[in-house]
């Protein structure tokens, strides 16, 4: 007998909830639609204006972005909507949208998340 319960969540139920960080000198966007307690597991709508990058930085966690949407720019090239690209933990990125237009992807963390941006990165 199953006794677990699902969780449902319909994103469209959910605003957009600007994140304004000082590295990156404009807002970006996020929809979170679960965090799991007991592992720290996140997955998280996030939506990237054109243009925008968030300069080399790591995470104590790894993540993955499916991109639904744009183009998802990374340090190791160019993604379109189908394709999903993971980040390993401690592994310094940059990740952003194309100048074309917003990119918007699935963001799944495996454990509690974090941004740590490396030191003397001007870049914006």
């Amino acid at each position: 007998m199953i006794t677990g319960k699902i969780e449902v969540v319909n994103p469209s139920d959910i605003a957009w909830s600007e994140m304004l960080m000082e590295q990156i000198g404009r807002p970006f966007y996020v929809k979170p639609l679960l965090d799991e307690p007991e592992t720290g597991m996140g997955v998280t709508l996030l939506r990237y204006p054109a243009g925008l990058t968030n300069p080399h930085h790591t995470h104590p966690c790894g993540h993955g972005m499916y991109v639904l949407e744009g183009k998802l720019v990374t340090h190791s090239g160019e993604f379109g909507p189908g394709t999903f690209v993971w980040f390993p933990e401690g592994e310094p990125m940059q990740h952003g949208a194309s100048s074309d237009g917003d990119m918007v992807a699935l963001f799944i963390t495996n454990k509690p998340f974090n941004i740590d941006y490396v030191l003397g990165n001007s870049e914006k």
